[in-house]
């Protein structure tokens, strides 16, 4: 059966996908089409364009370049043929499809008051998978428990684009929505879980109904602004555990201040290689300040999966339970 997301490209391209090896398919994290340029794919990490035949290569003159026909009918179904409805995802930069599957656009804007206000002329296309990983938060679950509190530290997971952090965060949220702890001496039963999904792709909502599986105790703001949603998610739904995607803006952290002095635990993402990266943007530079996070966690992409380093809220180096500090492994695995 094939995947829903393939019914949102014109039928050569659907062809093209749709003949890759199932090991290459079944791999497939991005799909990037630019007009009259190489179709490009990314699966497991490695880069190669699609011939017009079916088959890969890396060179870039044997590739098959999407005619603006082609271009034009990928955008007309990605918007399900009403344009003007996503005025506002044209806006962003992006649509989100069913799945939580994204999609980023690249073209000409139009501006006014020295703001975008559309996009228009849109000839580049990023089409980013969303993939459900049970059990991809084994590892690091155990280390990020408060065992005074029963509960979860206030936690940032750090890393640069494309390493996993959505992936991450909404295996999380499953685990704990669902109290498996993977720990021993963690007794407590799951927790209440309030995610704010502002780009639609941690839970995949559709129609307000996630598609991933986030857990029997979580519930979801769609499509809404992390700041606006994380207080509207703390006055409706009283969560304990607050989990939101890519903070970085004023905005952003304000809302966390309040989630905190609401007794709101909170694990987070942002754009970063290292803790040090946070004190040179002037809003996150405050939660090092203020030590709002009570754990730091550096993900690294690997061959064999998933590592992450630690550092606490005075940016130690956290040692593992097992030995030295060192890289621990998220396996993809089921749970």
């Amino acid at each position: 059966m094939s995947p829903s997301w393939l019914t949102v490209f014109p039928d050569n391209i659907r062809s093209l996908l749709s003949a890759l090896p199932p090991s290459v398919f079944g791999g497939l994290e991005e799909i990037r089409i630019r007009e009259g340029r190489p179709l490009e794919i990314n699966a497991g990490g490695r880069f190669c364009y699609l011939t017009s035949e079916g088959g890969m290569t890396l060179d870039a003159a044997k590739a098959f370049m999407p005619s603006k026909q082609e271009c034009n009918r990928l955008l007309d179904l990605i918007t399900n043929h009403s344009l003007y409805t996503m005025e506002e995802e044209l806006r962003k930069g992006f649509i989100t499809i069913e799945g939580g599957h994204r999609i980023g656009l690249a073209g000409r804007t139009v501006l006014g008051g020295g703001k975008v206000e559309h996009l228009r002329d849109i000839s580049g296309y990023n089409v980013r998978l969303a993939r459900e990983i049970k059990g991809l938060a084994n590892t690091l679950l155990p280390q990020i428990l408060d065992f005074k509190h029963k509960s979860v530290l206030h936690t940032l997971i750090l890393s640069p684009p494309q390493q996993g952090k959505t992936t991450l965060i909404r295996d999380l949220a499953r685990q704990i929505s669902s109290g498996t702890w993977r720990h021993p001496e963690a007794r407590w039963p799951g927790m209440k879980v309030g995610i704010i999904d502002e780009r639609s792709e941690i839970a995949g909502s559709k129609r307000g109904v996630p598609s991933f599986d986030v857990g029997p105790r979580t519930d979801v703001m769609d499509g809404c602004p992390k700041a606006e949603g994380m207080m509207m998610m703390i006055r409706s739904m009283s969560p304990d555990v607050l989990i939101v995607d890519e903070i970085g803006r004023s905005e952003d952290v304000d809302a966390l201040a309040e989630a905190l002095h609401a007794g709101v635990r909170v694990i987070a993402t942002a754009h970063g290689s290292n803790v040090d990266d946070l004190s040179s943007r002037p809003a996150m530079s405050r939660l090092l300040e203020c030590s709002f996070f009570q754990m730091y966690a550096v993900l690294k992409r690997t061959d064999q999966g998933m590592a992450f380093r630690l550092w606490d809220d005075k940016r130690r180096r956290v040692q593992l339970p097992d030995g030295p500090a060192r890289e621990a492994k998220g396996r993809e695995v089921n749970a």
